[in-house]
């Protein structure tokens, strides 16, 4: 579901607030957080290089950094569209959108992540927060159990970050939890929420390993190597030992 569609007015949304203030919400990253998307990309890059050849890949991969330029965020089947659209006269490719929206995601949560999604949901709401369009994420979420796994709770949006008051007003809460792989998103959350959220950088993913980029942040509230290190973590404890202390 897309956020900004979900929102109720303002008037809607206070009666809420007043009644159903959580303790505690997790919002959850999706992509290199609880499913490896480094492994979908590697696998649809050779999947065009070996129905199509290099060149194609070569294309395709140009046409994808592009988008991703321009719209902030991936947008796989946006892609594949453009590339038709430069060669319409290659019918083998119309496959691709098929094999792409019926990708095998539930083989590429990562170990422990729908038993981390469970967990937490003993103490607080969780909530998926990603970003991404407006029709393969949602399909990749659903399709993988993720959508499922927290009773629907999902939020995707362009830029997550710049999003957090259409967040608190549909999961309004005393404090959040941030799980994600970027430590420049968990930087701009915590810098907005200051102490009402606590970040953990789960380092998974290509994002997460590359040290220069991470270096020009701030540590998280909580660093954890895997997504199934929660499971260690009494996280409810925690936040509440936090806030006792502030």
């Amino acid at each position: 579901m897309i956020a900004r569609r979900a929102a109720k007015s303002k008037t809607a949304v206070r009666a809420r607030s007043k009644k159903g203030v959580r303790d505690l919400v997790f919002l959850f990253d999706v992509d290199n957080t609880l499913l490896d998307n480094d492994r979908f990309q590697s696998d649809l890059f050779r999947h065009i290089e070996r129905e199509f050849g290099r060149d194609a890949r070569a294309r395709y991969l140009a046409i994808f950094e592009e988008l991703r330029d321009q719209l902030g965020y991936a947008d796989y089947l946006g892609a594949l569209e453009r590339y038709r659209q430069q060669d319409l006269h290659d019918p083998r490719f119309l496959h691709m959108a098929n094999w792409v929206i019926e990708y095998p995601f539930p083989q590429r949560l990562y170990p422990g992540a729908l038993d981390v999604l469970k967990r937490v949901r003993k103490w607080g709401k969780a909530v998926i927060l990603s970003d991404g369009d407006a029709v393969f994420q949602p399909r990749k979420v659903e399709r993988s159990g993720i959508w499922k796994a927290v009773g629907g709770n999902v939020l995707i949006f362009i830029h997550k970050e710049q999003e957090l008051e259409c967040v608190e007003n549909i999961y309004p809460a005393r404090h959040y939890v941030m799980v994600d792989d970027k430590l420049r998103l968990l930087q701009a959350i915590k810098d907005i929420w200051k102490d009402r959220v606590t970040t953990v950088f789960v380092q998974q993913g290509h994002y997460a390993r590359d040290k220069k980029a991470t270096a020009e942040y701030r540590p998280a509230d909580i660093s954890i190597r895997r997504i199934a290190d929660l499971l260690d973590i009494e996280l409810r404890s925690w936040v509440q030992k936090k806030e006792v202390a502030k």
